[in-house]
């Protein structure tokens, strides 16, 4: 009964162990986020000066559907490479900074979430031909749409950044350059990048980065007896 009870707690043992194959989830997110990020920027434009003229062009509406479309996806992925990160770390973390990680990590998700509910709904709004007059309305959506991204969303992704950079200088569990990228990916998150939407491209290229890191690291481990 002792050898058949060892031998179960083996296998849940095996079973509940990360996947290698979860460091790519990073991967994924870092090409859908970026994939997103300049999507919304091409897809609603900035400045009053665009008008509502940008909703007769099926080009721009397909790329805006696109962008809804993939932005579900971001988020979901977005989840696994947060517990892929937490497997690499182990079980050494800190609960001030693992509780800051979680949270900035899950208000991150749900404002990219809501940046493709405002898109949506302003593209259902606004399906068709608008009236001059539902100028007012057009330019509310998509100040309302970009802010989001811009000032917010990318604002949880800077702490996100600053916090998992401090956990693995605290725990050595990145490297030096990868760590001080970190930091500075995170300054440029919460000063530049709501004011210029292409730095906001160095977030998904900071999750890039380190799930390679972790991909690598992982086969390191396997690989030694």
């Amino acid at each position: 009964m002792r050898q058949r009870g060892a031998g179960a707690v083996g296998t849940v043992g095996r079973s509940l162990r990360t996947p290698r194959a979860a460091g790519a989830a990073g991967v994924v997110f870092a090409v859908l986020l970026a994939a997103t990020i300049v999507l919304v920027h091409s897809a609603i434009p900035g400045g009053p000066a665009h008008g509502t003229a940008w909703l007769g062009s099926s080009s721009s509406r397909t790329a805006a559907r696109a962008e809804l479309a993939v932005l579900p996806f971001a988020g979901i992925i977005f989840l696994w490479f947060m517990g892929a990160v937490r497997s690499h770390i182990g079980e050494a973390e800190d609960k001030f900074f693992a509780t800051v990680f979680l949270g900035s990590g899950l208000l991150f998700v749900a404002m990219l979430f809501a940046v493709a509910a405002a898109t949506g709904s302003l593209l259902a709004v606004f399906e068709g031909h608008p009236r001059p007059s539902d100028q007012h309305l057009w330019d509310f959506g998509r100040g309302y749409a970009l802010e989001l991204l811009s000032g917010y969303c990318m604002r949880m992704a800077a702490v996100f950044t600053a916090c998992t950079s401090t956990i693995g200088l605290r725990l050595g569990r990145l490297p030096m350059w990868l760590i001080r990228f970190g930091y500075l990916i995170a300054l440029l998150l919460l000063l530049v990048a709501p004011s210029s939407g292409w730095f906001q491209l160095t977030f998904p290229l900071w999750t890039l980065l380190v799930s390679v890191h972790m991909i690598a690291e992982s086969g390191r481990r396997e690989s030694t007896p």
